[in-house]
């Protein structure tokens, strides 16, 4: 079999509260994948729905959002991996694919969160735990990745101010966003102000500064052989390598509280199937749902060993022009955290600067990009890494 290209991408705008159905949300990011990769509904033989099920009013929505795309009577199916849904989409159509079963599929991401309240929200959030032993305790995403923020900082000597250079980054990055919802720049000084709402505590050390807020937002990603990509014409992006890991859901089965084991397999697994090394990605989209997440990061996937990501970090080696750019469409901390399309949105990001499409994001003679995308509390993990030519 030959290369599996991603031939076109799409998102919408991610915003607070979306004013329509999941239908027409959907739509945007749809509409723009299809532009995107030269195609008609006739041209996708099956496609792929993606969302974190508790958040969506509407049972199986594989169903009808394939209807409302024009994709009847193409089969569709319905995949979910919490925050991690999409790009296990995408592993699934990378699979469909390099089988010959299909040769063009879509993958669509979703979440219409404000569908429910910020309450119903974090109480949805804590049952991505364990029902039995953990959720009833009161877990929250905060204080779980609070817990790994404490693990950093007692074994690494991390501190708080660190971690706000993350969000500092991403929110330069996110003012230059036009998908984003946060658009706006913050100062140093803005984190030196106790006054400042920013500043507020939430999950000690975690602060409002260091979490991404929900939103409203869909992703679409086209995925083709490469016969079909190459006769589609366009700039296909081929996937080089897919990781994909899980470990336990009670955090009394981890190891550590200072790195996620799964991010970390996930990545020795993308890395061996494409073949190179941490230093040869030129660009970076990771799962940034707390500045700690990022960090984490950082050393998971092996841009710097571990207790040295805050290096990186200080020395804005992960900034645009810096050694191993990172999150510069401003992550999730700017623009927000649509479950279920979050994943296809990083997807998008890396497809665009391998094109040199990235505008005022670009990062210059990109070629080997990566996707860095977690489930729950490391529950699940995909890594991805996506080349050119």
């Amino acid at each position: 079999m030959g290369k599996v290209g991603i031939i076109g991408v799409g998102q919408s705008k991610f915003v607070r509260a979306f004013n329509g159905s999941i239908r027409e949300l959907a739509f945007d990011a749809f509409q723009e994948a299809m532009k995107d990769a030269r195609t008609t509904t006739s041209d996708i033989d099956a496609t792929i729905v993606c969302s974190a099920p508790e958040y969506d009013k509407q049972r199986s929505p594989s169903g009808i959002l394939a209807e409302y795309f024009g994709l009847n009577p193409q089969p569709t199916c319905y995949v979910e991996s919490l925050c991690s849904s999409s790009t296990t989409g995408l592993r699934l159509a990378y699979s469909l694919v390099k089988s010959g079963l299909h040769d063009v599929v879509l993958v669509a991401g979703f979440q219409k969160m404000s569908e429910i309240t910020s309450a119903e929200s974090q109480e949805r959030m804590g049952r991505g735990a364990d029902i039995q032993w953990e959720a009833p305790f009161g877990t929250m995403m905060p204080a779980y990745y609070a817990m790994f923020a404490q693990g950093h900082m007692a074994k690494y000597g991390t501190t708080s101010e660190d971690l706000a250079l993350i969000r500092l980054k991403s929110s330069i990055y996110g003012a230059l966003n036009e998908k984003a919802m946060v658009r706006k720049p913050l100062s140093p000084e803005i984190f030196q102000d106790p006054a400042n709402p920013l500043n507020n505590p939430i999950s000690s050390p975690l602060r409002v500064r260091d979490c991404c807020a929900n939103a409203d937002g869909a992703s679409c990603i086209i995925v083709a052989s490469e016969e079909r990509a190459r006769a589609l014409g366009g700039k296909p992006v081929w996937i080089m390598g897919l990781g994909s890991a899980t470990a336990s859901v009670n955090l009394t089965g981890r190891e550590h509280f200072h790195g996620l084991a799964a991010a970390e397999e996930a990545a020795q697994q993308a890395y061996k199937m494409a073949r190179i090394k941490p230093g040869d990605v030129d660009v970076a989209e990771v799962h940034d749902c707390f500045t700690i997440a990022e960090l984490m990061a950082y050393e998971n996937l092996g841009f710097a060993k571990p207790g040295e990501g805050i290096e990186l970090i200080r020395a804005k080696e992960t900034y645009k022009e810096g050694r191993i750019p990172v999150n510069v469409d401003g992550g999730l901390l700017s623009k927000g955290h649509p479950i279920g399309a979050t994943g296809g949105s990083q997807v998008r990001t890396i497809v665009l600067q391998l094109r040199g499409e990235a505008g005022p994001m670009q990062v210059k003679d990109a070629s080997i990009g990566l996707v860095h995308n977690i489930g729950g509390v490391g529950i699940y993990a995909n890594v991805t890494v996506l080349g050119k030519e």
